[in-house]
């Protein structure tokens, strides 16, 4: 993957090109092998007016043709549904070798622009009239669960702390400054009770990721990493008692690939807004209803902790070019499996790893959710 920031100077073909080459060259394949390309953009038709053959654009900047091209666009968790459909083309025996691509450029010098292009996905004539942007839908989930649960302000400034102290360790990640909970809880309030540092920035980046049979898997003299399950769920009309679409989609993944809540050892969530990482806690199994606030007080999801989760930093300091979040998480938990994280390196290296990434609102839920079990 890029590192994650402000890129003007830079082209969605530039975000692309380099972590497609640098997969390529790592893994030691010949270029020739790639059999099917999917290239995962959310909003690069209202930032660069780009529609309609964006992967093509991209890979015939990297070299890359004559290959079926697939574009896809599915909100934030566009590069994690162009995962989800790489594998599905080597699983199903359709092809040996998938490249998955996921890049995204929302900086374009006009943030209300960006803001615009983020808030197209959701329901443009029921929430869109509105006026909810997704910080205030994300508000009204936080509030909710703090009423519920008993949840504080602190901690919830403690996953922003989290964040950005993995982040600082991640040369990839856009914000790499460490903050306090004073800080966290005393910057702009966005959205009561989610203030600045507590959400995620704009950014720009790329990432890129190979998915192969065992036998090329053999090719790269690697750890090799298997996908032990790729789920992707949407929206459900759910009554208050039903299960939100995190929990359906991971009690789905969590039985595909064989493991339960309790066999993962290191886990990326998308935490859009920091405080979201708490429930979500829950809603993998991690925890009970209303323990997710123990968790983070007692540094269980912390580099050290028992389950390290966003060891990246997150979305809230590695930052979140939409189209390219969903691979770069994936990115993260190999690296980690392989022993390859540098500072941030847990010890000894994982051998499961979750990969949970959401996308757009639709009717207060989110409208796609893609969750993955990696195995070593």
């Amino acid at each position: 993957m890029t590192r994650f920031g402000k890129f003007l100077d830079k082209t969605l073909q530039d975000l692309a090109y380099e972590p497609i080459w640098n997969v390529i060259c790592e893994s030691d394949i010949d270029p020739h092998d790639i059999d099917i390309a999917f290239v995962g953009n959310a909003y690069a038709g209202m930032i660069t007016g780009q529609e309609s053959i964006r992967g093509q654009v991209v890979l015939r900047e990297a070299g890359i043709s004559k290959i079926p091209i697939i574009n896809v666009e599915n909100a934030c968790a566009s590069g994690s549904t162009a995962f989800y459909l790489a594998h599905r083309a080597v699983a199903s025996g359709q092809v040996e070798l998938a490249l998955a691509v996921g890049v995204e450029k929302l900086f374009c010098d006009d943030t209300g622009k960006s803001l615009k292009a983020l808030a197209t996905s959701s329901d443009q004539e029921i929430e869109g009239k509105m006026g909810i942007l997704f910080a205030g839908i994300y508000a009204m989930r936080v509030r909710s669960h703090m009423e519920k649960y008993g949840l504080t302000r602190e901690q919830l400034a403690k996953v922003a702390v989290k964040n950005h102290d993995h982040g600082a360790l991640n040369p990839h990640a856009q914000y790499r400054n460490r903050v306090t909970v004073e800080e966290v809880l005393e910057s702009r309030m966005i959205a009561d009770p989610i203030t600045l540092l507590m959400t995620c920035p704009l950014g720009d980046g790329g990432a890129a990721l190979l998915v192969g049979t065992k036998e090329m898997a053999k090719r790269m003299g690697k750890r090799p990493i298997r996908v032990g399950s790729t789920v992707l769920g949407s929206f459900g009309f759910t009554r208050k008692d039903e299960p939100s679409i995190v929990a359906r989609v991971s009690k789905k993944a969590y039985q595909e690939a064989g493991v339960t809540p309790r066999e993962i050892q290191v886990a990326e969530v998308h935490d859009a807004v920091a405080p979201v990482e708490l429930f979500l806690y829950e809603e993998l199994g991690f925890c009970g209803p209303g323990e997710s606030g123990r968790m983070i007080d007692e540094r269980t999801t912390w580099l050290g902790g028992r389950l390290p989760v966003n060891t990246s930093g997150g979305l809230t300091s590695k930052g979140h070019p939409a189209g390219a979040t969903g691979i770069a998480q994936l990115a993260e938990i190999v690296w980690q499996m392989r022993g390859e994280a540098g500072d941030r390196q847990i010890n000894p290296a994982p051998h499961v790893g979750l990969v949970e990434n959401g996308g757009g609102n639709v009717a207060g839920e989110t409208a796609v959710v893609a969750l993955h079990i990696l195995l070593a």
